[in-house]
């Protein structure tokens, strides 16, 4: 559990022709990181389909909205060489695109219809009364324009209306209004005022509307006649759309899309095969250890395809894995944060899934706030991972909230089974102090095993043993002096050690700066679990300061207003800096000892943009 394990190396022999399908397949299981056994290996997919490939790019980028949902297309069950299939699926695609481009421009043509009326139904509801009512728009004539701009949001629609001409004499007549909250501006003016207002909030990337011919006096008609256009233009875009519909069922175009899909999934995905005349070799590691997994996979696919699992080619490196029990796994984000760990390098996320709830929770003590996080941490569990480090550390937080007696920072409703804060805040200073000397002692062990699996053990007990060794005999001589004699004595020992190792005198002095350094870093790193405590004397200061408020208030919905709000910033702020802290104290003081995250991590082979297969 504490070793990264390193993926297995599969074979498969298959098929050249169902190379696609034995691919989707093992991308379906998550489990499967592709690597050609030649290293280099063979183009997966001929240059041919590369011009091939951006056509039907082009097609997407045009006709994308007016083809089936992507979730219905389903690709062939026995697809053909890749080659082939894409030209076929061009094809398909150029005929169908001739036949239904004349439908899809009168589909646009449709909606921008809609949108216009749609635009011009708002404006006439939302229009006052005032010098520019619809009566006024109709009767406008050839010397008299008016114009509907709408703005961005948050311009300001008084902005534009400061124009040459307008300012010579000939002012502009305007009605601001607000739709949706987007500025509208109804103008009446000359032409040339007009088209500089246009050029004026096209600057601005508004757009600019003709009043349409259709407008009458009467309000009435005016609405009448907008219901009328939008009955008949959703009519129309039914029978539109029933034309499409019926397009595609002619072109067969969610067979055509599908397989589209699937080879553009290959080609971004699929980089080099061992491929030849007849057969190719799909070779790769998998997570699945015991080949369950891929079997079954292999077996329910219709392809011709053959599994083995030998030795991994030589010189070949095996991506790893991360084994933690599943209440361990939310912690692997500390340490795939500074990366993966090599396989001689211990992975601490069991350490961790301790470690990082009792420093978050003496932290943030607080049993009302630990439980509210708890319970947003659980709610969103599903969303956000991280979301279940905060449910985690929420209720290490309740359980150091019962140990300090504290509710919402009240004091006084559940006795404290251990201490107050405040009453207390040198016992509160030191416990991390100690904990933080504990968990640096156990990194350097972790570095001590991760040497073990390298095989340099010896070069280990010959040096950075001793450094353990003077590091815990300071720590002990602050409660007895005697313990110095200790220090001094794995310091000299460290000291031979390097000579030993060196075969020459000289490499033990110089080795005496290393020390210095080495005891200096890691006494700092053991001062800095101090905040530790300092943040929980400041929460529960804060926590206090809060409840003083609520108690100076004199109405009782007050002292509430107070204690609400009060908890809301602690809550907020709190859980904010409590996290950087936590997080800090891990990456930067604990794994400093033993982990440098140079292991490769497991990538494996995304699955293909669709579900569902023809039988």
């Amino acid at each position: 559990m504490l070793r990264p394990n390193p993926a297995r190396w599969f074979e498969i022999l298959a098929a050249r022709d169902d190379a696609t399908l034995v691919l989707e397949a093992l991308a379906r299981t998550g489990a499967v990181e592709l690597e050609a056994r030649s290293g280099a290996g063979i183009p997966a997919n001929p240059v041919e389909l590369a011009p091939l490939m951006a056509r039907f790019l082009d097609h997407a980028a045009r006709y994308r909205d007016y083809w089936p949902a992507e979730s219905i297309c389903r690709p062939s069950a026995f697809p053909e060489a890749p080659l082939a299939t894409l030209q076929r699926c061009i094809a398909t695609l150029d005929a169908w695109a001739q036949d239904a481009e004349p439908v899809v421009h009168a589909l646009q043509r449709g909606r921008a219809g809609r949108r216009e009326l749609a635009r011009w139904q708002r404006v006439l509801a939302a229009l006052p009364p005032g010098p520019l009512h619809p009566a006024q728009l109709a009767s406008a004539g050839p010397l008299l324009q008016v114009r509907l701009f709408v703005l961005p949001a948050g311009s300001d629609p008084g902005l534009p209306l400061s124009t040459d001409s307008a300012s010579a004499g000939a002012p502009l007549l305007s009605s601001p209004l607000d739709i949706d909250g987007v500025p509208h501006l109804l103008v009446a003016g000359q032409s040339e005022d007009l088209e500089a207002m246009e050029q004026r909030i096209g600057s601005l990337k508004g757009s600019s509307h003709v009043v349409p011919g259709w407008l009458q006096a009467d309000a009435g008609i005016n609405r009448a006649h907008i219901e009328r256009e939008l009955l008949a233009l959703e009519r129309d875009q039914a029978q539109r759309q029933a034309q499409l519909d019926d397009l595609a069922r002619r072109h067969d175009l969610t067979r055509t899309l599908g397989d589209a899909n699937r080879l553009q999934w290959l080609v971004r995905n699929v980089q080099t095969l061992d491929t030849g005349p007849l057969l190719c070799w799909i070779t790769g590691w998998t997570s699945d250890t015991a080949g369950d997994t891929l079997a079954q996979a292999l077996q329910a696919c219709p392809a011709r395809a053959l599994l083995h699992f030998p030795s991994p080619p030589a010189g070949a490196s095996a991506p790893l894995l991360l084994t933690n029990p599943p209440w361990a796994r939310p912690f692997e984000l500390f340490s795939r944060a500074l990366g993966m760990p090599s396989a001689s390098e211990a992975d601490p996320t069991p350490l961790l899934a301790i470690v990082v709830p009792l420093m978050f929770g003496f932290m943030f003590g607080d049993v009302g706030q630990g439980l509210l996080l708890a319970a947003i941490g659980w709610w969103y569990r599903q969303r956000f991972p991280i979301a279940r480090l905060l449910m985690v550390g929420g209720l290490a937080a309740s359980v150091f909230g019962l140990l300090f007696g504290s509710v919402f920072g009240l004091h006084g409703l559940l006795p404290a089974l251990w201490l107050h804060p405040l009453d207390e805040p040198l016992t509160v200073l030191l416990a991390p102090l100690a904990g933080g000397a504990l968990l640096l002692t156990l990194g350097l062990g972790l570095d001590a095993l991760s040497v073990w699996w390298r095989g340099d053990l010896r070069r280990w007990l010959l040096t950075d043993a001793a450094l353990i060794a003077v590091y815990l005999g300071l720590l002990a001589s602050f409660f007895d002096t005697t313990w110095l004699a200790l220090a001094a004595a794995a310091a000299l020992y460290f000291c031979l050690g390097h000579a030993v190792l060196g075969r020459r005198l000289t490499a033990g002095l110089a080795a005496m700066g290393e020390l210095v350094e080495k005891t200096l870093q890691i006494l700092i790193n053991t001062l800095s679990f101090a905040r530790v405590g300092a943040f929980a004397l400041a929460h529960a200061g804060l926590s206090s300061a809060i409840v003083a408020l609520m108690d100076a208030a004199d109405h009782l919905l007050v002292k509430a207003l107070v204690l609400v709000l009060g908890n809301a910033v602690v809550i907020v702020l709190e859980a904010m800096v409590v996290s950087i802290q936590t997080t800090r104290l891990v990456l930067f003081e604990f794994f400093t000892r033993f982990m440098q995250g140079q292991g490769r991590a497991f990538n494996p082979l995304p699955p293909p943009p669709f579900t569902y297969q023809e039988n």
